[in-house]
């Protein structure tokens, strides 16, 4: 199942296709954005340029409790400190879905903070726990730290639902970018691990094939605020020298999918990544595993972000919360897909 397709339309540059709502946004990232690739080469000077680009003040949307630990790691690694969202008891009592949500930030980039808004969104569009997972980051730690991480997360929350409030059989991970990139993952190693059951994959505008570039490589390689550029580089930071990114774990779009549960994918039109996650959409349902993709072709890549300003992003927050409670069977949504452990 999906939205119309988010294909380019012939003669128009990435800029000139998108939205003209969305420009503004798309500009203001991109000028606060590190060169990445270009100028800037070190993982330390792109942090710090990003840390200290200025962030328009907006008070935190409010949840029910929100709360920061740790939580057991791969083993031989260390603990993974995670930020636990709570819905409001008042809207969504319990039993409620649990999200893992993995942040983006092409695996070196970002952190629990720049995506707190996101984490709280989610909770309050979806009635959801929501445990936000701040995983080893690249190139300090290569491929596959923060996919080790993912899963590390992914069966302590499989074992301790209950403790949030969660149902067990509504269990979902969800990432944006890189980290919808490492929640496909780290069902890959679910799977091959024994588990857990996971309901629902959610994925929003994901890295999935580091080991080619598809068509929107080229015609959205400038110009919607990510580049193809920076994902080359995001690409050899994560890897390392020598790295494989035809790896199943580091493109799970080249992994079999059979077993893997129901997905609901977003894809930005603007966006150099809008192509592998069709082609992960598509390959789920040649696979008879239900899929629906939420296709925006006048945005760029993490429009997810804007819902506050952007109406599409909004109506995406909306469908994607949808599917998350819909993971519940007592919940009546008007989500696109829900899942089940089956």
């Amino acid at each position: 199942m999906s939205r119309p397709a988010a294909g380019p339309a012939p003669g128009r540059s990435c800029r000139e296709r998108l939205d003209p709502a969305a420009r503004p946004w798309a500009d203001a990232l991109a000028a606060s954005f590190p060169d990445l690739g270009r100028s800037v080469t070190d993982a330390r000077e792109a942090r710090r340029i990003l840390s200290a680009a200025p962030r328009p003040p907006a008070p935190a949307p409010p949840v029910g409790a929100v709360v920061d630990r740790t939580v057991p790691g791969p083993p031989g690694a260390p603990p993974v400190p995670v930020r636990i969202y709570l819905p409001d008891p008042r809207r969504w009592p319990g039993p409620r879905p649990t999200v893992v949500f993995c942040h983006g930030g092409g695996w070196v980039l970002c952190d629990l903070d720049t995506h707190d808004t996101t984490a709280r969104n989610l909770a309050r569009a979806s009635g959801a726990a929501v445990v936000s997972v701040d995983y080893r980051r690249a190139p300090e730690h290569p491929f596959p730290a923060a996919a080790e991480d993912a899963h590390a997360v992914l069966r302590w929350v499989g074992e301790h639902a209950g403790e949030l409030g969660g149902d067990a059989r509504a269990l979902v991970v969800a990432g944006d970018s890189a980290g919808g990139n490492l929640a496909a993952a780290s069902l890959l190693l679910a799977r091959e691990r024994g588990g857990p059951p996971v309901a629902l994959q959610v994925l929003v505008c994901p890295v999935l094939d580091l080991g080619r570039e598809r068509r929107s490589y080229r015609t959205c390689a400038e110009g919607g605020f990510l580049t193809a550029t920076h994902m080359r580089w995001f690409r050899g930071q994560y890897l390392g020298p020598g790295g494989d990114g035809r790896h199943p774990l580091a493109s799970p779009l080249r992994a079999d999918p059979a077993g893997l549960p129901p997905a609901h994918v977003v894809v930005a039109g603007c966006d150099p990544l809008r192509d592998e996650g069709v082609a992960y959409h598509r390959r789920l349902e040649r696979r008879g595993i239900p899929s629906f993709l939420d296709t925006h072709p006048g945005m760029f890549h993490g429009f997810l972000g804007f819902s506050a300003a952007l109406p599409q992003a909004h109506e995406a927050l909306l469908r994607l919360g949808g599917a998350i409670s819909s993971t519940l069977k007592n919940r009546k949504t008007s989500g696109g897909v829900g899942g089940t452990t089956g």
